[in-house]
Parts: C-alpha cells; sequence; structure tokens
C-alpha cells in the first residue's frame, strides 16, 4: 500500500507547530519542507527549529542551495528520510554517504523541467526519488500528470526505488498517481487547507488501499 505523507510547509515557528500538532493527531508519517530562501523564494524555520513529535516518521524535503553544510544538524536531528534536490549545489554522493553512514535515508528530489536521465548514475546511491511538481516553498501547485512519465523511466533503472511525489496531490489525481507507480504521496494544501484535516487524509488513505 502506498504511503499518504502529509506536509509542513511553514514560515515561522507558531505556524510550524500549528500544522506540525494539526497532522501529528492523524498521520504516521510527515514530509517536512524546509527553505533557506536562496534556493526558494521563501524561507522556514531552520533545522535548529525544527521537530516532530516522536511517534511519527519523518522525512525532510531540503530545499536548499548547499545541502551539504547542513549534514552536522540533519545528523543530530536524525529524520527516516532526507530528500535534497538534484538542481543544488554540491557533491550529492558524498551528501548521501555521509546520511547512510548514520542510519539515514537519503532522496533526491526533480524539479519539473529536469530529466530522469540527468540522474541516472546515482539512482542506485540513492533510496528515493521525489517527483516535484509543485511551486518550491509553497503549500499548493498543480499535479502535471505530463511529467509522471518520468516514474516508469526511474523504473526503468531501478524497480525497487521509493518515488514519491510531490505538488497538487488531491481526491480527484490520487488514484492515477498510484496506478502511475507512485509510492509516497506527500499531500500539502489538500490536508492542512481542508475543513477537516482528518478526513481529507482519511479519504486518501483510502483511495491508496484501492490502488
Amino acid at each position: 500500500m502506498a504511503a499518504i505523507c502529509p506536509t509542513v510547509t511553514a514560515f515561522d515557528p507558531h505556524e510550524y507547530r500549528v500544522q506540525m500538532e494539526r497532522l501529528e493527531l492523524f498521520c504516521e508519517r510527515v514530509h517536512i519542507d524546509l527553505m533557506d530562501g536562496i534556493f526558494t523564494p521563501t524561507v522556514s524555520p531552520g533545522l535548529d527549529q525544527v521537530w516532530w513529535p516522536e511517534q511519527l516518521i519523518a522525512d525532510i524535503h531540503l530545499m536548499y542551495e548547499d545541502p551539504n553544510a547542513q549534514i552536522p544538524e540533519l545528523i543530530r536531528l536524525k529524520p527516516k528520510l532526507v530528500v535534497i534536490h538534484q538542481e543544488a549545489q554540491g557533491d550529492h554522493q558524498a551528501f548521501a554517504d555521509q546520511l547512510h553512514a548514520h542510519g539515514i535515508k537519503v532522496g533526491l528530489a526533480l524539479l519539473h523541467d529536469t530529466l530522469v536521465e540527468e540522474i541516472q548514475a546515482l539512482i542506485p546511491v540513492f533510496d528515493h526519488v521525489l517527483v516535484f511538481s509543485g511551486d518550491l516553498g509553497k503549500h499548493g501547485g498543480v499535479a502535471d500528470m505530463a511529467i509522471l512519465q518520468k516514474v516508469s523511466r526511474l523504473r526503468e533503472y531501478r524497480p525497487d526505488l521509493e518515488i514519491g511525489w510531490d505538488g497538487g496531490v488531491n481526491d480527484e489525481n490520487a488514484a492515477a498517481l498510484l496506478a502511475g507507480g507512485v509510492d509516497v504521496l506527500n499531500v500539502g494544501g489538500f490536508i492542512q487547507n481542508a475543513t477537516d484535516p482528518a478526513a481529507a487524509y482519511a479519504k486518501l488513505k483510502t483511495i491508496s488501499k484501492g490502488a
């Protein structure tokens, strides 16, 4: 069964707490968006302000221009998974090697126009690839189903790879995304902006069970 992973995309510590406390009531795995204001147009709380309830599985989506500079803080936090961007600066293999040495899984995100072929050599190194169809540093966005073909291309290179999707997930496209081979649906606005976030999450969980 695919994972439904609600996202926290906050721009100050108070908003971060509100979103996290909302999600901890019903979800199992959370996707934490962190933005540096350089790679992204927005800024989130820093890694020194990040936390999550101990019962949750935490993924950190590090939308930073220089992810390697954050390695000590990431090791201290020890999330389950850290996702960096192919388009960011630095030695991505060295980043993965250092986090793997501390028992942390590592993912690589691809912006809309980045081709799968650009990361062919790195696919064996990473545990997860995130197909990104959203707006950097914001909830919402549109799921561009045309880039779903990236999922099948990734499967050709590595059938056992965990593949995530970020951007515009809702109850109208979740089934198609899952049928297209996505393993993890990272969901922002559909849950966080819902009148009943728990019900929105439950609806996606039901869809995932039928996929």
